[in-house]
């Protein structure tokens, strides 16, 4: 298989110039490890001319879109694989609207498909932060008056991040999450999610944390306004604007949607040559997604 590597918009488009470019690169891909059916499990089959596979057995035919985050993906396929590219590999991305009046599609379309997309974006797990690593709480929304701090009864979005910090201090990895409240019990899951054992994590003197003590390698020290924390509260600056500036307002039922873009870029930041190819691959692993998964009632 042919890898797109790069970030010039000019190649991604003489290499995919139709939608069957866009459905070979995705065959490619999906039965890169070899063909099973999802019907009868048998492993050989044949070839059609749209890059799908029917198996010798059963004869059922599989697109290279079906079971994939391109499932049924109606405003065309190389029009979805641009949107992938800029999503991936853009600085900050585009909003919904201003997508949809670039590719020719409505903004609902463009804002379901790119939440799909950052569905994709979402981190796997298997590869937790180790070394040393910062973890604090942050909170999205304006000024409210009488709620100041951590009040648990504030409109505000509350969230928590951690990042791996290098030996020079600066930020090597990053994880965002939406979170309820910032009791113990909340603060807990990008510990479990996202941070090994082994890490040795610094946060501030919130006594939310020391529950999770008994389990993680946790030192707390003043946060003085944040200067004991400098990468860390650069990074909540950064999300903080860039949801603000881009879109504006997001709903609490997709923030870590959004969260795992950002992150995603981030993270990727030393291979941007490869991170289309990784956000397809990502894309087709995943299970397919139906709209009423990724709107909030």
């Amino acid at each position: 298989m042919d890898v797109f590597k790069g970030q010039n918009l000019l190649e991604f488009s003489d290499r995919f110039k139709s939608d069957s470019d866009c459905k070979e690169y995705l065959s490619d891909i999906k039965w890169k490890e070899g063909y099973q059916c999802v019907k009868c499990n048998h492993k050989a089959s044949q070839k059609r001319k749209d890059f799908s596979r029917t198996c010798n057995v059963c004869s059922h035919t599989e697109s290279a879109t079906a079971n994939t985050l391109f499932h049924k993906v109606k405003f065309g396929l190389r029009k979805a694989f641009f949107v992938c590219f800029e999503m991936a590999t853009s600085t900050k991305s585009l909003s919904a609207s201003y997508m949809g009046t670039r590719y020719g599609v409505t903004e609902k379309t463009a804002r379901l498909f790119m939440l799909k997309v950052r569905e994709a974006m979402e981190s796997s797990g298997n590869h937790p932060m180790d070394g040393k690593v910062h973890v604090d709480e942050f909170v999205l929304g304006g000024v409210e008056q009488g709620k100041i701090g951590r009040s648990y009864k504030a409109k505000k979005k509350k969230a928590i991040t951690a990042v791996q910090l290098t030996k020079e201090g600066k930020v090597k990895r990053m994880y965002a999450m939406r979170i309820e409240d910032f009791s113990a019990r909340s603060l807990q899951y990008i510990f479990v999610n996202n941070i090994s054992r082994s890490a040795h994590v610094t946060t501030d003197k919130w006594r939310g944390y020391r529950p999770i003590a008994k389990a993680y390698d946790i030192t707390q020290i003043e946060s003085n306004k944040g200067l004991n924390f400098k990468a860390l509260h650069t990074m909540i600056h950064q999300i903080k604007a860039w949801i603000r500036t881009t879109y504006s307002w997001v709903s609490d039922f997709n923030l870590n949607r959004y969260f795992n873009e950002f992150c995603f870029r981030i993270n990727r930041s030393q291979s941007k040559a490869t991170i289309f190819n990784n956000l397809i691959t990502k894309m087709v692993s995943k299970e397919k997604v139906y709209q009423k998964q990724i709107i909030c009632n």
